[in-house]
């Protein structure tokens, strides 16, 4: 694929200056030039689109949320007119060698779109013309569900000095940015990062998104009728979304879970705190989650004392709770609590997380190990 200096990064509107600094790392000499809408940003590197991707695919950044490259952008005098005029220009004879040269003929791809700026189009509206003329030059074939390239188009108004080639004078005009990619280097299968799911009969709260998320994300291995530990579990997302599963849930918490999982034979409702239950006699675990609300310091404490309770197959998926400020040195030093007992497996400030990150553990070796357990068969 062609490469090019330009990235377009998107973050949560709240965590902002963590990813510009997340970017800085690996791009120091980076220069801003738009945002488009809080948490969507173009950048101009000092190296390559595909050098910053390869950085990121060793060691994930937590707030980038998603990349793409930016390898062409067109300027739109009537901004309802982008379908026909990216088309039309994507086909014409001095781009098409754009599209030849940057897309496998062998490998499906689809076109994910942005708008911004309440530009009087939708991406729908955008994703079939471009689809097409794609199609039609380079011969590949679409593939939404599972592609293997992607055309990230992303349609704002800018100001004319933005970018080079844009036309002269003032106020602003519509431009249509294109890139192509791998999802891969794009770090997340989602246009913008953004994962939906759609909302479900007797979803009980929308923070079963985040573990869902987690779950596809970190591509966390859940075992056939495992059982898990549900810290903070009131009033029963998680719980919900682990027994749909097909887990056996222990769910602890002061407080009432919904009536539909209370009936629920599968899920053993201990009514007390994450520390007093501890301090009995706790089983052992192939998963623990804990997505309650406290001082994300606190929590990671919380979570090392609970290494004992998991199998040395098991693992970890919590939520850290970040403050409005200061959070690098709250996350660096709950993540230097975690590591007492933990591998740190992943780490994203997710689409469905707020002011928090969610934390994928496996489990260090530790004097509860030399009891005989099962193993895990899939290791």
């Amino acid at each position: 694929m062609a490469d090019t200096p330009y990235l377009l990064l998107t973050c949560d509107d709240g965590s902002v200056d963590l990813a510009r600094a997340e970017l800085k790392k690996v791009a120091p000499a980076s220069v801003e030039l738009a945002i488009l809408t809080p948490g969507v940003m173009l950048f101009q590197l000092r190296r390559s689109f595909s050098a910053v991707a390869k950085e990121w695919a060793k060691k994930s950044p937590i707030f980038v949320r998603h990349i793409c490259p930016v390898h062409r952008w067109l300027p739109l005098d009537n901004a309802g007119d982008a379908p026909q005029l990216l088309s039309t220009w994507l086909a014409s004879d001095s781009n098409s060698s754009y599209l030849v040269d940057s897309i496998d003929t062998a490998l499906p791809f689809s076109v994910q779109s942005r708008v911004f700026d309440n530009l009087p189009i939708k991406p729908f509206d955008l994703n079939r013309p471009v689809s097409e003329a794609v199609a039609g030059v380079t011969g590949a074939t679409l593939d939404v569900r599972s592609p293997q390239t992607i055309v990230s188009v992303a349609c704002a108004l800018f100001e004319r000095s933005a970018l080079p080639g844009l036309p002269a004078g003032g106020g602003q005009v519509a431009v249509a940015l294109l890139g192509i990619s791998t999802p891969a280097e794009n770090l997340s299968d989602w246009a913008g990062g953004m994962r939906r799911f759609a909302r479900e009969e007797g979803q009980l709260s929308r923070a079963e998104f985040k573990l869902l998320e987690a779950i596809e994300v970190f591509a966390i291995p859940i075992p056939a009728r495992g059982v898990v530990l549900d810290l903070g579990a009131a009033p029963g997302g998680w719980t919900r979304v682990l027994r749909q599963l097909d887990q056996y849930v222990t769910a602890i918490d002061p407080a009432e879970l919904d009536p539909r999982l209370a009936s629920d034979p599968i899920v053993r409702h201990i009514r007390t705190t994450a520390e007093s239950y501890l301090a009995g006699e706790p089983d052992r675990f192939d998963i623990i989650v804990n997505d309650m609300r406290m001082d994300a310091r606190d929590s990671a404490r919380l979570m090392v004392s609970f290494v004992g309770c998991l199998y040395r197959h098991g693992c970890v998926v919590m939520t850290l709770k970040l403050p409005e400020t200061k959070r690098e040195p709250v996350l660096d030093q709950s993540f230097a609590i975690l590591r007492e007992a933990y591998s740190i497996e992943g780490a994203r400030q997710l689409f469905h997380n707020r002011s928090e990150v969610t934390v994928y553990l496996r489990p260090l070796p530790h004097e509860g190990w030399t009891k005989p357990e099962p193993e895990d068969p899939s290791l």
